[in-house]
């Protein structure tokens, strides 16, 4: 078979690419080994996909080179695509943080760019696997399991290992490798955090707990919301940080009680109500599950006292403490994407430098923040408690 344009993957990129050399006159066809195309656009925003941002910006996007991103948006911003969604009629409403989404169904938009390729005069094989990939005298052969394919261009759409149980591989990145195409080392992106078991036992009464908090790595944060899971921790603020955070190089600080300053509602609570219980304190700040899980971390279950000695300070202070082995912190087969272009060791297994630690404990009295993370000796590791930022008391939990 003859095309000017074969595109291998039938995700999003690849159909929108295929679509626009359709509509440039060019013979295009789209292959992919799925059953269905656009199986991520359909899982994507619980069944709703979250297909633009109002905000989207160049410097949003990660990259080695920060401006790669700049020329595709001036090309095409979000306000094309959501006149392609207004003009398919397909109804959307905004969420938080300028994400849209449609009402119905992510059917929708798979609907959309399917009618749209076919306008187009493209041609999609489906349940077709893919073999080489050379060079010919004019242009490239692609072996498939329907026969060669001679094209003048090759797109490779095919996406990274993300969500392998939906067939995600790392095709793209062979390719890349035999046309001597230097790639970038990848790594999970978009993903939860996870725990090892050890810690995660005492966790568990957390488990289905969110909190409105703040994840950061460095000088990146995210202001969103944070889900306490049977495996570690998930929610929008986590799976942004995920792609900043690096394990055993890069602390993660999660602030529990975003915007709040935990020292000021304290000594307001103790002046009004004079001797509290730790978890009456806590409880105007964050989730009442999570506030009695600091009260039995601090060993002071079922006490009465003064609310002004819930202060920040160094390990050393009240407390029982949950250290443990700490294994990988991020995991394949629940990541929404890649970043970088090359093999990524799965989760589960020890960092370089060996064993971590993670530990939890309610600090009381002394010192600030710094001393606090500063606790935990091993290369990787979780301190949950309170700790002093920005001249604030805040609930901190640390993971390095």
């Amino acid at each position: 078979m003859q095309v000017d344009i074969i595109v291998l993957g039938a995700g999003a990129a690849g159909l929108f690419a295929a679509i626009e050399a359709g509509r440039r006159g060019r013979r295009v066809l789209v292959v992919d080994h799925a059953r269905a195309a656009g199986e991520k656009i359909r899982i994507s925003g619980g069944g709703r996909c979250n297909f633009t941002n109002l905000d989207i910006r160049a410097e949003a996007f990660l990259s080695q080179n920060p401006r790669f991103a700049l020329s595709a948006l001036k090309r095409f911003t979000q306000w094309d695509f959501i006149a392609r969604v207004d003009a398919a009629g397909i109804a959307w409403h905004e969420k938080t943080l300028g994400q849209l989404f449609c009402d119905g169904s992510a059917k929708q938009i798979v609907a959309m760019l399917l009618d749209d390729l076919a306008a187009a005069g493209g041609q999609l094989w489906l349940e077709t696997e893919l073999g080489a990939v050379t060079r010919a005298e004019q242009g490239f052969r692609v072996d498939t399991s329907r026969g060669p394919v001679q094209a003048a261009s090759v797109i490779v759409a095919t996406g990274g290992k993300s969500i392998p149980k939906m067939g995600a591989t790392g095709i793209g990145y062979r390719i890349a490798e035999g046309f001597g195409l230097p790639l970038v080392e990848t790594r999970p992106a978009l993903v939860p955090l996870t725990l090892a078991d050890q810690v995660l036992e005492p966790l568990k009464a957390l488990a289905g707990t969110a909190v409105d908090g703040r994840a950061s790595a460095g000088r990146t944060g995210f202001d969103e919301a944070m889900l306490f899971t049977h495996r570690g921790l998930s929610g929008p603020a986590i799976l942004q940080i995920s792609s900043y955070w690096r394990e055993g190089r890069r602390r993660c600080a999660l602030d529990l009680a975003r915007g709040q300053d935990a020292a000021v509602g304290l000594r307001r609570l103790r002046q009004e109500n004079g001797r509290v219980a730790l978890r009456t304190a806590l409880a105007r700040h964050v989730p009442d599950r999570l506030a009695r899980y600091l009260e039995g971390t601090s060993g002071s279950a079922g006490q009465s006292g003064r609310s002004e000695q819930c202060r920040a300070g160094p390990a050393g202070g009240a407390g029982a403490r949950l250290y443990a082995d700490t294994r990988g912190q991020r995991r394949l087969s629940h990541r929404r994407g890649d970043a970088g272009g090359r093999g990524y060791r799965c989760a589960g297994r020890q960092n370089d430098a060996g064993q971590g630690c993670a530990g939890a404990v309610l600090h009381r009295r002394g010192g600030g923040c710094d001393g606090l993370a500063g606790r935990v000796q091993l290369p990787m590791g979780l301190v949950f408690g309170m700790g002093r930022r920005s001249g604030g008391l805040n609930l901190i939990m640390m993971i390095m």
